[in-house]
């Protein structure tokens, strides 16, 4: 009987079970491992992509933007535009055939000088014309030269560019209201005046008052010249109004018939940066 019976396996050892036991544990840090890594590379692989992608874009437009050209007007179209669309009125071909390409000059340097530019356009009578100081009834409070300028500071910068064309018995006339009183101006323009400078309401207001003559007027000098604000006489929209009010009832048809030549005095900015600049005045 005893021996029929059979025998019990021996009992596993606890070190067999271990031993059992690590090469598999082993193996399945190893595979995670190996995941681990092949995910690493592969979300790398997708990261360094669009990097070059973008890259590639970025040169491929900073090439357009470099080859874009910069469109300059002329001058005289760069005025009808702004008549036009400050006035909303759209000229007629009649109208536009009435005003003279001549009637707007070149534009004047900054760096050439006003006072140079003034000379060149009145030919060999600049002399007689802006520095004789004789005074007779025709030249009695009516200048040649009448420069227009947004602000009473910028017309003093604009006198001083002319001080060689201004002499003892006939010198420049301001024509703005800060620290001048408009009898003093009256008395001023009684006597020959050949150029004069200042801003639209006072300009407007002397001619109201018939203080300001434009019988012999020749050159209007309106000055494009932009503030530390980026404002100028065409985008500031008080001085804007009240300059072409005077336009339209003071020069226009002088301008029409012939009597009138318009000088832009600095440089012309494109129609794009012009536009813009409306529209940041229109917002504020």
């Amino acid at each position: 009987m005893g021996s029929s019976r059979a025998k019990k396996p021996p009992p596993l050892n606890n070190n067999n079970k271990n031993k059992s036991l690590k090469p598999n544990s082993n193996n399945s840090i190893k595979k995670k491992k190996k995941t681990k890594t092949k995910t690493k590379t592969k979300t790398k692989t997708k990261s360094n992509k669009p990097k070059s992608t973008t890259t590639t874009n970025n040169n491929k437009q900073q090439q357009v933007t470099l080859t874009v050209p910069v469109q300059k007007q002329e001058p005289f179209t760069f005025f009808l535009d702004q008549f036009q669309s400050a006035n909303k009125i759209t000229l007629s071909s009649l109208e536009l055939d009435s005003i003279k390409e001549k009637a707007v000059v070149e534009p004047c340097d900054q760096d050439f000088g006003l006072d140079n530019y003034l000379k060149k356009s009145f030919g060999d009578k600049w002399k007689c014309q802006l520095c004789d100081g004789k005074r007779d009834e025709v030249s009695a409070s009516s200048p040649a030269v009448l420069i227009v300028s947004a602000s009473a500071l910028r017309a003093l910068e604009l006198l001083k560019a002319v001080r060689s064309l201004s002499t003892a018995q006939c010198p420049a006339v301001k024509l703005f209201s800060k620290h001048m009183k408009i009898g003093e101006q009256v008395a001023l323009l009684k006597n020959r005046v050949n150029i004069a400078c200042g801003t639209p309401s006072r300009i407007n207001k002397l001619i109201d008052i018939e203080a300001l003559g434009l019988s012999r007027l020749q050159v209007l000098v309106l000055d494009l010249h932009a503030d530390v604000k980026g404002y100028s006489l065409f985008t500031l929209p008080q001085v804007r109004d009240e300059f072409w009010d005077l336009y339209k009832n003071c020069f226009h048809q002088r301008l029409t018939q012939g009597d009138l030549r318009i000088c832009l005095y600095g440089p012309i900015p494109n129609s794009n940066a012009f536009k813009g600049k409306k529209k940041n005045v229109k917002s504020q």
